[in-house]
């Protein structure tokens, strides 16, 4: 499989999980701030990001390589201390154009939020956040922080990666 892996990402997690699904397949991962992450040298792309302040960080990556990006197989993995939902999955479409969006696999995977790596002016808006959110849990978190990262997590993505191995027909 001609495949690679593209992340962005701000604290640590997207990174994480795009290099524990590069181990796991074999592929090579890119961070899309370097001048290599060509994806129109690849057919098959698993796209990484985090999600910060509801949008998708590699969202001005995507557009910017909307015509490489299309015609490939592609998943997505999203990276926030949101769990899977439907707020979710509205963020993450809301932040792609819907024809790319449509023609992906997305995986929402659980990040981490540590207090000690985000400017003041982060955790400011958190303990704000924490003060409106209806979620007793969820505002505990934006509190006090988290950490879902788990390694085992990054199965439904090999598990795509596997079942599209499957589908290429040899040349």
């Amino acid at each position: 499989m001609n495949g690679a892996i593209f992340f962005s990402g701000k604290y640590g997690s997207t990174e994480q999980y795009a290099n524990w699904i590069g181990e796991a397949t074999g592929l090579p991962v890119f961070d899309i701030k370097d001048p290599n992450a060509d994806p129109s040298k690849y057919d098959y792309l698993i796209l990484g990001s985090s999600i910060l302040f509801f949008k998708l960080s590699n969202r001005k990556w995507v557009s910017a390589n909307l015509s490489k990006l299309k015609g490939r197989s592609k998943i997505l993995f999203s990276v926030s201390g949101a769990g899977p939902s439907d707020k979710l999955n509205r963020w993450v479409a809301n932040s792609l154009p819907s024809e790319l969006f449509s023609q992906m696999e997305h995986v929402a995977l659980r990040g981490r939020l540590d207090h000690s790596k985000v400017s003041w002016w982060v955790r400011l808006l958190l303990l704000i956040g924490s003060l409106i959110n209806p979620d007793p849990k969820a505002s505990k978190e934006e509190r006090n922080g988290f950490d879902y990262v788990d390694k085992e997590s990054i199965e439904p993505i090999l598990k795509l990666v596997r079942q599209s191995k499957h589908r290429e027909v040899p040349a």
